[in-house]
């Protein structure tokens, strides 16, 4: 019998900090309980076959094979497994070691398009079953270094560094506190015992692509940066920005990532003093920056928004995610968050008539 080597890799939830992480900010996701694994069985040449068990969409497939070192940009699902591969292996040979061909099946119960990381659980624990298979020397923050630049080099998403570092090293109960830039994170205990947490997928999916509003927002913020004379957006604090003079879009733009990453050294003071009341504020205030300087957000995530934080069990709710569609994240009294949840997505279905589902 051939050898055999899985490994899986859970979705994300950002609680707070979105869209700093590219801008060498600060961050703080946590995992959720649905996952992506990845079975890799290795053979003796250099094809690789890949099977997945979600269904296709339009264009797609359910199975692939190419060659190694043959990598072409499909602009499909398999172009994360292929970015994977072609990075993967100069990555090994650089070291002296070396990637042979595979067969991999991908299962994941994370819904795709949700803002939860579907893409970058995919990436991790891809990269963890071929470090498995081959023993190959690369870390879990060297992976997810290397899921990061499969989506910005390969597929084309200009994404930050955030979704690969927690999908490769958080776990449940507990929150990344993570500096984007210096790449040293701290872990922090979330008190359950005191609250739920629920994550509610809005049925609305997005599509993080090369030429996307993602990508716009980042040029955006690179162009503020060079109009102030700063690297990042992190080399400047919110009192300082007020002071500076912008087009009103980029304005705009700065004023969410700056203003967010005080939010994620407010939160992470809140969660560790036990002040829920602060951190839900702190949920709203981040959910009307999303929505009004980033713009981000659409009518649909602002009506689960809107109806969970009408609840007065509901400590705070907003957007997670690269937005455009996706899922939110709310925080409620202990005991509150299912019925919340079933009343806000009844509700939400029929103003909408899209299909919400609690995911968390």
């Amino acid at each position: 019998m051939k050898n055999t080597f899985a490994e899986k890799a859970h979705g994300r939830v950002n609680l707070i900090g979105e869209h700093t992480d590219y801008n060498g900010g600060w961050v703080l996701p946590t995992s959720i309980p649905q996952f992506t694994h990845v079975t890799i069985t290795p053979r003796a040449d250099k094809t690789v076959k890949i099977s997945s068990s979600a269904d296709p969409k339009k264009g797609d497939r359910r199975e692939f094979s190419y060659q190694l070192g043959a990598e072409k940009h499909t602009d499909t699902w398999v172009d994360y497994v292929q970015g994977a591969t072609k990075l993967l292996s100069e990555f090994s040979t650089a070291r002296g070691e070396s990637l042979q061909g595979f067969d991999a099946h991908i299962e994941s119960n994370i819904p795709e398009g949700s803002g939860l990381s579907s893409s970058a659980a995919l990436e991790i624990s891809l990269l963890k079953a071929l470090r498995s298979a081959f023993k190959l020397s690369i870390n879990d923050v060297e992976i997810a270094r290397l899921g990061q630049r499969i989506e910005n080099e390969f597929v084309g998403a200009r994404v930050g560094i955030m979704d690969q570092m927690a999908c490769s090293l958080a776990t449940a109960g507990e929150a990344i506190f993570l500096d984007t830039k210096a790449l040293t994170f701290e872990r922090i205990a979330l008190d359950l015992e005191e609250m739920d947490m629920i994550v509610i997928n809005s049925g609305i999916s997005h599509r993080l692509s090369a030429g996307g509003g993602y990508n716009q927002r980042r040029a955006e913020c690179e162009e503020a940066c060079k109009m102030l004379g700063i690297k990042e957006l992190r080399d400047i604090n919110p009192v300082e920005l007020k002071h500076k003079d912008l087009p009103q879009i980029l304005m705009k733009r700065a004023r969410h990532v700056v203003t967010e990453n005080a939010r994620v050294f407010d939160a992470v003071a809140a969660i560790r003093s036990g002040d829920l009341k602060r951190l839900g504020k702190l949920f709203v205030e981040s959910h009307v920056s999303m929505r009004d300087d980033y713009e981000v957000s659409i009518p649909e995530i602002d009506t689960l928004v809107d109806l969970c934080i009408k609840d007065p069990q509901v400590y705070g709710a907003r957007l997670t995610g690269g937005g455009f569609g996706g899922s939110i994240v709310a925080i409620t009294k202990k005991g509150e968050g299912q019925r919340v949840a079933k009343a806000v997505i009844a509700e939400y279905n029929k103003k909408t008539g899209s299909t919400a589902t609690l995911l968390a």
